[in-house]
C-alpha cells in the first residue's frame, strides 16, 4: 500500500508490506532522500533470549512511505561475547556525519552483565558496510544509558547520555567524532529511578537548545519533560510536560527517542517516539473517566514527578517494568511540535500531513 500522511500509533509498513523495525531510532538526510534507522526487532519474541537482530534501515523521499534497505549493521550471530551478538542488549543507535573526515559515525548503548558500555563504527556510506572501532567503552569512565548525538553549527558534536541510575551528561566529542575530549557538564541530578532522566533527544530552534526526556520506568511509558537552555552545556530550566491532551501520564504510550527537523520545511520538528507496549490503549482527555488500565498509574506519575510533593513509591505502587515483551509488534507514534513561546507542545493527532507545514 501507498500512504499519503503519517497515522501515529497505527501499524506502519514498509513498501513491501512488512512492519517497519527501526525502533530506538532516528532519522538523518543525505542529499534528498530520508534514513529512518534503529533496531531490528523482527526477532525479538518473547521468550526467544534475542533482544535484537541488528540495526535496520530505510530510506524514503516523503517521510510517509519507507523502502527497507536491509540490516546495515549485522548481528554477530557467531560470537556471544560481541557487543553485536543477539542476546547482547543493545540499544538506541545514533549515527551522525563528520564533514572533516567524511564518514558515518555509529555509536551504540549495550547493556553488558558488568555495566553499559558503548560502541562506536564508522562507514563511508550511510548504509555501510561498518566496522566496529571501539567496543565495551566507558566514556568519562560513566556508565552510559540512553542517549543522543548532536552535531553543531560548527561542526562540533555533542554526546548527552543518562549516567546510570544517576544524571544527565553533556559530552564534548572528539573532532573524529569517535571518543569524549574530556569536557563535560552534569545536568538534572536525581537520586533513583524513576526520577532519573534518560532518553535525551535535542533539538534546536531559534537561538533556544531543548531536550525531551522521560523518567526511569523501564518499558512502561511515563511522563516526558522538556527543558530550555541557551547552550549545549546548560544550565537547562525544566518547562514541563509536553503532552497537554494526557491524563494517563504516560506521554500518549510512547517514548521520544529523538527529534528531526525537517531540512525542507521552515519549522517542521517532529517528535519520533516507540510505542513498546501497544497493548495498552490510549487513552486522552475525554475518554481517561472510562478507562481502567491507566488511572493507578496516572494517580502514581502524578505524584512521583511533581517536584512540589515528597512521594516515596511503595512497593505496592510498583509498576511493572519487565523487559520480557513482545518488541517485534511495537508501533511508531510520530507528531510534529507546537510551539507556545518557549514551550513545546505534543498534541495528539489521529492523521497529519507534512504538507500542512511551511
Amino acid at each position: 500500500m501507498k500512504y499519503n500522511s503519517i497515522k501515529p500509533g497505527q501499524i506502519w509498513l514498509d513498501t513491501e508490506g512488512k512492519r517497519i523495525q527501526a525502533h530506538g531510532g532516528s532519522i538523518i538526510t543525505v542529499g534528498d532522500t530520508f534514513y529512518w534507522y534503529g533496531e531490528n526487532k523482527e526477532k525479538t519474541k518473547v521468550g526467544s533470549g534475542i533482544w535484537h537482530w541488528g540495526i535496520r534501515c530505510y530510506a524514503s523521499k516523503d517521510l510517509y512511505n519507507w523502502e527497507d534497505k536491509g540490516v546495515i549493521i549485522p548481528p554477530d550471530e557467531d560470537d556471544i561475547a560481541s557487543p553485536l551478538h543477539p542476546t547482547q542488549f543493545v540499544d538506541r543507535p545514533h549515527i551522525i556525519f563528520n564533514q572533516r573526515t567524511g564518514k558515518f559515525v555509529c555509536w551504540i548503548k549495550v547493556m553488558r552483565p558488568d555495566g553499559q558500555k558503548s560502541t562506536i563504527l564508522i562507514s563511508d556510506h550511510i548504509l555501510g558496510p561498518y566496522t566496529i572501532i571501539k567496543k565495551d567503552i566507558r566514556p568519562l569512565n560513566m556508565g552510559a544509558g540512553d542517549f543522543d548525538l548532536v552535531v553543531g553549527h560548527d561542526d562540533k558534536a555533542y554526546y548527552y547520555f543518562e549516567r546510570v541510575h544517576s544524571e544527565l551528561i553533556c559530552a564534548d566529542l572528539t573532532e573524529d567524532y569517535t571518543d569524549v575530549s574530556g569536557y563535560y557538564s552534569t545536568h538534572f541530578p536525581n537520586i533513583q529511578p524513576p526520577y532519573v532522566r534518560e532518553a535525551p533527544a535535542y533539538f534546536h530552534r531559534k537561538g533556544v537548545h531543548y531536550l525531551f526526556t522521560s523518567g526511569t520506568t523501564g518499558y512502561h511509558p511515563n511522563p516526558s519533560e522538556v527543558a530550555c537552555a541557551q547552550s549545549y552545556h546548560g544550565p537547562w530550566r525544566v518547562l514541563g510536560n509536553p503532552h497537554p491532551d494526557d491524563p494517563s501520564c504516560t506521554s500518549y504510550n510512547s517514548q521520544i527517542t529523538s527529534v528531526f527537523k525537517h531540512p525542507f520545511k521552515k519549522d517542521l520538528y517532529i517528535a519520533l517516539a516507540d510505542r513498546w507496549m501497544p497493548n495498552l490503549p490510549l487513552l486522552v482527555r475525554e475518554d481517561f473517566t472510562n478507562g481502567q488500565q491507566y488511572r493507578k498509574a496516572a494517580e502514581i506519575y502524578k505524584s512521583v514527578f511533581n517536584p512540589e510533593i515528597n512521594y516515596e513509591v511503595k512497593e505496592e505502587d510498583q509498576i511493572a517494568m519487565s523487559l520480557d515483551i513482545d518488541t517485534s509488534v511495537s508501533d511508531y507514534v510520530w507528531l510534529p511540535i507546537r510551539f507556545v513561546g518557549e514551550m513545546a507542545y505534543l498534541d495528539w493527532k489521529d492523521e497529519w500531513k507534512v504538507e500542512d507545514y511551511d
